[in-house]
């Protein structure tokens, strides 16, 4: 077994105090050039490995970590992510960690940057937001570089942001095999159609934009003969007008049988679907929250992808842990599986897999 190394051992090879020693390890002040590079020297000569959990334990500092979401009114999603989040906080109690969620309202930049703005007021030891568009989440991802706080992306993953690291699925891959699994079972057909929800003909991520591109791309070239045929409903209209405009969109394309859809609000239509007792249309969507599931089990969705809603909220709590108290090395972009569920294995789905 190898022998334990000791700070006072460390002390003696350097020819200093067991204090000084252990103001070099925690990088605290008050440390003379000439005696840190001794305790450097001594510390390389001997391998000498901290063990940082102990470390972090013994220094009892207290961690407040920020995450920015949308307002999740209706998005089982995000709540999912939420349910991470606390468990994560519950998993590295020792540390006292602590997350204070700000919400901010989607296609509102003025929202948005009221609350970073809280955000940055507070002084957070780490930062998990999800971005909106490039040229607004920029500025706040820029005055968290100048204060040294650490920035976790969740959900979207945008390069220029320069982020500790990012959670969530490989979006434009995601597309592709969301679109290769719909052609299996819609074989033949020649049109298909994909629901969307926008707010001012916008949809409320990048994520499902880049979903789009890849779906779009994947068709385009396996399958150039089939015709993507779009519902929008807007997000601001009226939920009692939403059975009206779709009974609308199948009384105009009867030829339909398979709808898919790159967002969380499979139930929309698949509930639709049920209360109409039509039988004779497929639909594959995201997520597997509570709606889309029951849904599932009713047989008015057939194919659902999972994307760890909840192992995303886990993960970023728990490398802004690793990264800010444990001195561990973080993975930049880190990737969620693609799984595809259906109504034979859901129940074999569970979300706490951690």
């Amino acid at each position: 077994m190898k022998e334990r190394i000791r700070i006072k051992d460390i002390a003696i090879r350097a020819g200093v105090s067991v204090g000084t020693v252990d103001r070099v390890l925690h990088d605290r002040p008050n440390v003379s050039k000439q005696a840190r590079t001794k305790v450097e020297k001594a510390l390389k000569e001997v391998n000498y490995q901290p063990n940082m959990y102990a470390s972090a334990l013994a220094y009892n500092k207290a961690y407040t970590f920020y995450c920015l979401l949308p307002s999740n009114q209706y998005e089982t999603y995000w709540e999912e992510i939420e349910h991470g989040i606390r468990r994560a906080v519950d998993f590295r109690r020792d540390f006292h960690v602590k997350v204070v969620t700000l919400y901010y309202q989607r296609f509102n930049n003025d929202s948005f940057q009221e609350q970073c703005t809280q955000c940055l007021e507070a002084c957070p030891d780490g930062v998990i937001m999800v971005p909106t568009e490039l040229e607004t989440s920029m500025p706040f991802a820029e005055k968290l570089k100048e204060r040294n706080i650490p920035l976790i992306l969740l959900d979207s993953y945008i390069q220029e942001l320069e982020p500790l690291a990012f959670f969530g699925q490989d979006s434009f891959h995601s597309g592709c095999f969301a679109a290769k699994m719909l052609m299996l079972i819609a074989r033949g057909q020649k049109r298909i159609m994909l629901f969307k929800q926008t707010m001012h003909g916008r949809v409320s991520s990048r994520q499902q934009s880049n979903r789009e591109i890849g779906l779009r791309n994947y068709l385009n070239e396996n399958h150039p003969e089939v015709d993507i045929v779009e519902l929008d409903i807007p997000i601001e209209e009226d939920r009692s007008r939403y059975d009206e405009l779709m009974e609308k969109f199948f009384l105009a394309n009867p030829d339909i049988k398979h709808c898919i859809t790159l967002s969380s609000k499979a139930h929309i239509v698949g509930d639709f679907l049920l209360r109409t007792n039509r039988k004779d249309v497929q639909i594959m969507g995201y997520d597997i929250v509570e709606k889309n599931a029951k849904c599932m089990n009713k047989g008015s969705i057939s194919f659902l992808i999972a994307q760890h809603a909840y192992m995303q909220g886990f993960y970023c709590v728990d490398a802004l842990v690793k990264h800010k108290i444990l001195k561990k090395q973080i993975e930049q972009k880190n990737y969620m599986p693609i799984e595809l569920i259906s109504k034979e294995n859901i129940a074999f789905y569970h979300r706490e897999s951690i």
